[in-house]
């Protein structure tokens, strides 16, 4: 198989404040060359995966400011029904290509009208070899402390849904250029 994944691990602490904070991650091995997976993940092609994968959460997702790249902002629609806001708007805060680096941050909407003082995901691709990459996402959040009980909402779930989609894709991809 050309996908192995890592189990998530997920660790939460109290802050100053009774805030609690947390952090939880998630690998993906992708027997792809990093070059040809950061063309997914550092760009929006990523976020059309994500609706096509997960159309029962996402029904569309709109481009309000930018091209992709860092300072890029877009607003994800949920479908009616879920918890919370019936939208969601995220930055691209940082992009690097050198690094191969993306860090998206929830800016309204979403985990931030359930009490979340910050939700981020940081998704890093990391060469292991010229022929593969490992695929890190880290998710960083914060609920304040009356909403505590909604941390267990925070899951690398749809994200490990979301990266697998996106590693099937690149290998089908990169098998049929080869």
């Amino acid at each position: 198989m050309s996908i192995s994944t890592t189990a998530a691990i997920q660790k939460y602490e109290k802050r100053k404040g009774g805030n609690m904070f947390g952090t939880m991650w998630l690998e993906r091995e992708v027997k792809v060359p990093a070059s040809g997976v950061w063309k997914i993940y550092g760009t929006l092609k990523l976020a059309n995966i994500f609706v096509r994968t997960i159309p029962s959460l996402v029904s569309k997702i709109d481009v309000l400011q930018g091209n992709g790249g860092a300072g890029t902002i877009v607003e994800l629609f949920l479908h009616p029904g879920k918890r919370g806001s019936s939208s969601y708007k995220e930055k691209f805060t940082v992009v690097d290509d050198e690094k191969r680096v993306k860090v998206v941050e929830v800016l309204e909407g979403g985990y931030l009208d359930l009490g979340f003082t910050l939700y981020r995901v940081r998704f890093e691709v990391i060469e292991k070899d010229e022929t593969e990459c490992i695929v890190r996402a880290t998710i960083e959040c914060e609920v304040r402390e009356e909403y505590s009980a909604n941390a267990d909402l925070v899951s690398t779930q749809r994200l490990g849904v979301v990266m697998e989609a996106a590693a099937l894709h690149l290998i089908q991809t990169y098998d049929n250029q080869s």
